[in-house]
């Protein structure tokens, strides 16, 4: 895990501009630079709004990518407009000379994923997804879990990321732009997770569906992933589970482990906190997770304090130089063509074998 987040020492920070502050633009992506060292928050695209300033006062609101991008000193941009607007915005800052941070999901197809990545590689410039969730405090124990060898070899492991919303909202998500619904949403974060701990997966299964009536998009989706060994990831998400579920559960054979909740960084930061307060990233002992082993105790196991500035310390280390990125763009492409699979699978009922 990316430990870099206060280790490096950065005499120049590197300027950054943001699209978009909206909930991922300003939880996800102008908080997590504003709290990164070596990293400095110089401008959001803001087309009618200049809600950032408020909040950041020292910074440049950008009504338009082309203004923001007409600052020569803007050396990162983080994409997080809306997800049908990724692949040109990516574009348009790589065309320009910007390394580039792209939130979820990547590209709506593994074709413009690929593009990208010619693009930047042609260029010689960084070109990450926003895989935060990698940096959940849940899903760090999880592989420090794994790592301990203490379920043995792994058959079963499931991942869920459950809401209740019985009523569709009337943002871009869900009135059935291109770029919306769950799968879209929630998708790229399970299957990067699942693939970070177990590589790429052997062939697709899933249901992909609508289960509210009226929603206009994706609202449920039941994804296997097959991956060597006869190992089973099933991923699972809905917008109609009033009781949610663990959110891992992994069968070994030596034992299981099982978590439940959610990591608190999202609502912590939506509530005003910031990193570096007290009990920042921490979960309660209630969600703690369980080890059980065959023949001795349940054990529980306390939750790793879970950092998203990891991410973007990350990739300045990448564009500086100094370390591989962890989250790479080819994560991105692994991820867009297993969605791709998983709708044709829901389409026909067949299992696909991956990545054809």
């Amino acid at each position: 895990m990316t430990q870099s987040h206060s280790s490096q020492p950065v005499l120049k920070p590197i300027r950054a501009g943001v699209i978009g502050f909206g909930l991922g633009g300003r939880i996800f992506h102008a908080a997590v630079i504003a709290a990164t060292p070596g990293l400095e928050l110089a401008a959001v695209v803001q087309r009618s709004s200049k809600s950032a300033a408020e909040v950041y006062p020292d910074i440049a609101i950008a009504h338009s990518l082309d203004e923001l991008l007409a600052d020569d000193s803007i050396q990162l941009v983080a994409v997080s407009s809306p997800s049908g607007d990724h692949y040109a915005h990516a574009k348009q800052c790589l065309e320009a000379g910007r390394h580039v941070m792209v939130d979820k999901p990547f590209t709506l197809t593994s074709a413009e994923a690929r593009d990208l990545i010619d693009l930047a590689t042609s260029k010689g410039l960084v070109l990450a997804p926003y895989q935060n969730r990698r940096w959940d405090g849940d899903f760090v124990t999880l592989k420090q879990v794994l790592a301990s060898g203490a379920l043995g070899r792994i058959v079963t492991y499931e991942s869920h990321f459950d809401r209740f919303r019985q009523e569709s909202r009337t943002n871009w998500k869900e009135n059935g732009v291109p770029g919306g619904g769950l799968l879209l949403d929630l998708g790229p974060h399970l299957i990067d997770q699942a693939c970070s701990l177990f590589g790429n997966p052997e062939s697709v299964w899933a249901d992909v569906r609508i289960d509210r009536e009226g929603s206009m998009v994706v609202d449920a989706f039941d994804i296997e992933l097959k991956f060597a060994h006869g190992l089973s990831a099933w991923l699972r998400s809905s917008l109609t589970a009033c009781f949610r579920g663990p959110r891992f559960l992994v069968h070994g054979t030596q034992g299981s482990f099982v978590k439940w909740g959610l990591d608190p960084q999202e609502p912590q930061l939506l509530a005003g906190m910031e990193f570096t307060d007290a009990g920042f990233g921490e979960e309660p002992e209630s969600d703690w997770g369980t080890l059980h082993i065959d023949g001795k105790a349940d054990e529980r196991v306390p939750t790793v304090r879970g950092d998203y500035r990891s991410i973007y310390a990350n990739l300045r280390d990448a564009i500086l130089g100094i370390a591989p990125l962890e989250v790479t763009a080819e994560h991105a492409w692994r991820t867009a063509r297993i969605i791709e699979l998983a709708i044709e699978s829901s389409q026909t009922g067949r299992r696909f074998t991956y990545p054809d």
